[in-house]
């Protein structure tokens, strides 16, 4: 059905004495006298429509006054002075058709008056977006997923899509989810770093926004085996300038949803920190010192597990970077440092105790990426079509992937990252 319609929020800049055609859901109604009011919302605004019983036909006003909450319903009327607060303009309607009747009870309510659980909230998702503070959640989101390609196409990235179908692990790691791939194994993809390394040698500067899989039995409020991530990889970049391009995007990203989702922000009653141009850099050194200090067990060596990093960020409680990992705990295509092998040129970029990306400079020598893949107990035979490229030219490089999906949780205010993601996957949760 194709129908010309005017949006709410135009409805409400046209003014008065306009003829319109608006469509949306009815959130509220009430009955005085010979007056029907009732609260249109659409994904973006709200509106006031008044049904005056001696202007429109009986069937009208009792098709608008027996509609259920939540029907989806197509109004039309002219414009007029509101004696509301909510806004200077309502809409005296003449018509309504019901496209969509709602059958109650709902599974929630999604003005949020009656509080449901997220489980109950994810189960009927779609319902759920009508809650104005929840679609603002995803208003924000789109907002910097936008500002992001925009950034790093100014930064000269080129975008690219990498297969997330593959044939072993591009890490190493064993947290992969197998499925069958016609007469062989196949496993999907849990980062796209082998390939963005590789685009490197004839791009140059690469992005990718993916979705990647771990099969992580991790049930935290953090992790999720469906994930988004924000990747880039560039030739000839170091360890600082792949962390200068995270600063930039970030401090930048920040600034532009605050002047631009002012209204979104409001509704989820949250309002980020504004970020220093120069986030701080701390060692892993520092790192695990603090840790120590505040009576935590971890050990030089040791990755930093959800007690430690608590520790250290009571005394780096914003954004900051932890530098010079140890070498031993990152991936094979890690470069060690030039002074101390032991100490490797990666990085991870922090809010609090939470960790939003994990980067550093690659290893570009063939040799070298053999060794480290004997030294991590890989298999070199099954690295064999990744380690050919380094035959051809390789340049050095450095990258970085960023995590979406718990950025967009801590921006909002979310305890929990499924709150950000619309249809969030983990062991327990695979609906259709």
């Amino acid at each position: 059905m194709s129908v010309k319609l005017t949006t709410i929020s135009d409805v409400l800049e046209i003014g008065e004495g306009a003829s319109v055609r608006v469509s949306g859901w009815v959130e509220d109604q009430r009955v005085l006298g010979s007056l029907l009011f009732i609260t249109l919302r659409d994904s973006i605004s709200s509106i006031q429509a008044v049904f005056n019983s001696r202007m429109v036909s009986k069937e009208t006003f009792e098709v608008a006054a027996s509609v259920p909450r939540q029907s989806y319903v197509l109004l039309s009327g002219r414009t007029q002075k509101s004696r509301s607060k909510v806004s200077p303009v309502e809409l005296l309607a003449d018509s309504i058709m019901v496209m969509g009747a709602a059958k109650h009870p709902l599974p929630l309510d999604p003005t949020g008056r009656v509080e449901a659980s997220l489980d109950v909230r994810l189960d009927s998702r779609a319902l759920d977006l009508r809650n104005p503070r929840v679609a603002s959640i995803f208003r924000i989101r789109s907002s910097f997923l936008k500002y992001s390609r925009d950034f790093l196409t100014s930064e000269g990235f080129l975008e690219v899509n990498t297969a997330k179908l593959i044939g072993a692990a591009a890490e190493g790691g064993a947290e992969l989810f197998r499925l069958k791939y016609f007469d062989r194994d196949g496993y999907l993809a849990q980062s796209p770093q082998l390939y963005k390394e590789e685009l490197t040698l004839s791009l140059g500067k690469v992005y990718e926004i993916g979705t990647y899989f771990r099969a992580e039995r991790s049930h935290t409020t953090r992790h999720l085996n469906e994930f988004v991530s924000l990747d880039i990889e560039a030739a000839m970049f170091g360890k600082e300038d792949a962390m200068s391009v995270l600063e930039r995007l970030i401090s930048g990203a920040l600034m532009h949803l605050q002047e631009n989702n002012v209204t979104d922000f409001d509704r989820i009653g949250y309002k980020p920190p504004t970020p220093e141009p120069h986030f701080p850099r701390l060692t892993y050194d520092e790192a695990v010192s603090i840790a120590q200090r505040k009576g935590g067990s971890v050990k030089w060596g040791e990755d930093l597990d959800s007690d430690a990093l608590k520790l250290i960020s009571e005394s780096m409680p914003g954004y900051y970077f932890i530098v010079g990992w140890p070498t031993e705990i990152k991936p094979f295509y890690i470069k060690p440092s030039e002074g101390d092998k032991r100490i490797s040129e990666s990085f991870d970029f922090m809010f609090g105790p939470l960790e939003l990306a994990s980067g550093g400079e690659r290893l570009s020598s063939r040799a070298e990426l053999e060794e480290r893949l004997k030294e991590k107990g890989l298999r070199v035979a099954e690295f064999s079509e990744h380690l050919k490229v380094y035959d051809w030219g390789m340049p050095p490089h450095a990258g970085w992937g960023f995590g979406v999906d718990r950025f967009i949780m801590q921006i909002t205010g979310c305890t929990n990252i499924r709150e950000a993601v619309l249809f969030p996957r983990d062991e327990l949760r695979l609906t259709p």
